[in-house]
This record gives structure tokens, sequence and C-alpha cells, in this order.
């Protein structure tokens, strides 16, 4: 069967990533640019770096820094509204996953007309967003090079996957020294949810050998650099190696979906606003031990990655072995145990669990189940 591969045509990495991205943005003949970021960039310093970095170079900008940490339509709405009335050509997405979200729901609105809740799905708009160039901050959603845009509906508590290859920015930036300042709790997250990314795009339907190699690439050095990352935020070498490990595999899920985890954390997110990462985090054991049922020899190859030795374990004990490992890092880098230490009820978990189903990243999982087997899930995670 044939198969596509996308990402941006254009991705800068590295230390000094950031200045050559200025040259860059200068030569596609942008005048004027949107930047979507949050609170906490603003605070810290960083939009004003990046201000300063594109008015050297003859660019102006316009700030919107109201994006939450689950975007939402509003977010979208409000960022849209200043980007029209300030006439803006392009738009900058500075941040991690929330900020290049709530961007690509702008820009994509900005050139299609109508809100962002009617993309929702695969592939619904009909024109290009505007042009958006993502840089990142944080090393985990890979958002700065795929073409997944989650934005949270208020009015019914759910988040909308909107996978549309539109979406996808024109550049993607990673240098890891805008990563140094994030602090040990949001390192953790974000490396758990690039763990996630990979582990849920190799176990895929959609897989392919070019997904496997970015997927398997991705593990290895998580495994290798995020409690590194985590114990030391000035280590450079595991801020570097994280930086890569999230684009390989967001190079990985955006090419062959992902699965149950991210179905469910998404209704977790939207229902009660929790952060993306650490829902992740605490799911990925559950839903692989799950899909181990017909998915052991896949998990079994990812083992090897966590340097396990499985050449005399049977699939099932190779698959029992990386998800004993998963949780040993999670608990290393402080995740929380269960959903129950997230304020998540059980009450909820027939609605979270329909709303999963529905969820597009839900359809890839290898093994498919019943609103009871994911009710099952949420309640082992608990």
């Amino acid at each position: 069967m044939a198969t596509q591969f996308l990402m941006p045509s254009k991705n800068i990495m590295g230390a000094g990533a950031l200045d050559l991205a200025y040259d860059e943005i200068k030569l596609n003949g942008f005048k004027k640019v949107l930047i979507v970021s949050d609170e906490g960039l603003k605070g810290a310093g960083i939009i004003d770096l990046v201000v300063k970095g594109l008015k050297e170079k003859g660019i102006e900008s316009v700030v919107f820094a109201g994006t939450q940490p689950n975007p939402t339509t509003k977010n979208v709405e409000d960022g849209l509204a200043i980007l029209k009335a300030e006439k803006c050509d392009s738009i900058i997405s500075l941040g991690g996953g929330s900020p290049h979200d709530c961007a690509k729901g702008i820009a994509l609105v900005a050139t299609n007309g109508g809100k962002i809740n009617d993309y929702e799905g695969v592939n619904v708009s009909k024109h290009p967003q505007l042009p958006l160039i993502a840089i990142n901050t944080t090393a985990g959603t890979a958002s700065e090079m795929t073409y997944f845009c989650i934005i949270t509906d208020e009015k019914r508590h759910i988040k909308m996957a909107i996978v549309d290859a539109h979406t996808t920015p024109i550049l993607s930036v990673n240098d890891p020294e805008l990563m140094k300042g994030m602090p040990k709790s949001l390192t953790a997250a974000t490396g758990m949810d690039a763990l996630t990314h990979a582990v849920e795009a190799y176990v895929s339907t959609a897989a392919t050998p070019i997904t496997d190699a970015c997927a398997v690439k991705a593990i290895e050095i998580i495994h290798k650099s995020l409690r590194n990352a985590v114990n030391d935020g000035n280590d450079m070498a595991a801020r570097e190696a994280m930086a890569y490990a999230q684009f390989l595999a967001g190079m990985a899920f955006n090419n062959a979906s992902l699965g149950y985890v991210h179905a469910m954390a998404h209704q977790l997110g939207g229902f009660y606003d929790l952060p993306h990462g650490v829902c992740n985090a605490v799911l990925l054991p559950h839903v692989q031990e799950y899909n181990a049922k017909v998915a052991a020899n896949r998990l079994r190859d990812l083992a090897v990655c966590f340097e396990i030795d499985t050449r005399k374990m049977t699939d099932a004990e190779g698959a029992a072995a990386f998800i004993k490992a998963i949780r040993e890092l999670s608990k290393d880098v402080g995740i929380p145990a269960g959903l129950k230490d997230l304020g998540a009820k059980e009450a909820d978990f027939g609605t979270l669990a329909g709303n999963a189903l529905k969820d597009a990243c839900s359809f890839t999982n290898p093994r498919k189940g019943d609103e009871s087997e994911v009710i099952a899930i949420f309640k082992a995670a608990f």
C-alpha cells in the first residue's frame, strides 16, 4: 500500500538555531508577524528576545500571549482578531505544544474562514493555512513539525483533534538554548509525551519502516537522556539530545499516527484541564499492557531500546519488561502514580471512554476495543 511522509519543508536544529531562523524568516519576505505565545514565556523574556531579533532583520511583530496550557476555541478567536486588526502576513508560534496548536488554529481559520470547530477531523480544510514558523521551547510535543492541532472546545469540554496537512508549519526551529529554563516537572512531562509518541507510532497499524526507524531512535535517546535533562536543566548535551528525540518521535507519529493513550489523554485534558504529557505518562503502561495482547512482538522490539536483553525472552516477557521499564522511568522523573492523583473521577470514565473511541488518534491503535474495555483501562490507571 502506498504511504506518504509529511513534515515541514525546512527544519533548523541545534544551538544557535534561533539566529539562523531570523535570516530564514527574512528570506520569505514577511513584513509583519503575529507572535503566538503564553504568559510564562512573556515573563521569562523569551518573547522580547524574539521581538528584538525580528526587529534587527527589519521585521515588525505583534504579540498575542494569551494561549492557555490547553488552548481553547476562545484563544484561537482572540488571536485571530489581533491578526486581522494588525493585518499580519504570517505567524510565529513560540513555546511548546500549546502555542503551536493555538497558532495552527489561528492560521487555519485565517485562510479558510469560519470557526476552528469547523475543522475537527481529518483533512477538512480546503486551503493552506497562513504561513507559520514554529519556534520550539520544550522537548516533547513535536507540534512544531506535525500536522496535528489539538484545541479544547470549552462548551463540550473535549479536545478536538484537527488532523490536517494544511496545518504543517513551513519552518520548525529547535534551539536547545531556549529549553534551559524549563522546570523539572515540564521537562519530565514533555519528555514522557515524546516517549508516548514514539511508542504509539511504533505499535500503530499505520507504521512503516521509516516511522519505525524514527521511533526506535527516539526511544533510545529518551532512555539515555531524559533523566539527565530532568535532574540538571543546564545539561546542554541532554537538552539537545531530547530536542532531537522529540523531533524524531514527531516524524514517527506525524506519519504513523497514535493510539489509545492519546485518545484517552485528550479527553482527560479537555474534561479536567490536565497537563497532556502527564496524562500520557500515566496512561502509557496501562494501554501497552492492553496492546500487548496483539502487539507483544512489537513491544518486545522496544525493550532493546532500553538496553534490556530480550534474547531469551518470549514476546510476552519482552513486552512486560519494556512496560516495567516505562514505569521505572516515569517514577524516576516524578510523574504521578495514577489518574486519581490528577483529580480524575471514576464516575466520568464512561463519558471519557465513549469520546476517546471517537478521537482520530484511536483509529490506528493495534488492539480495537469497545467502551467497556476503554473504561477498564481508565480504571487500571486510576
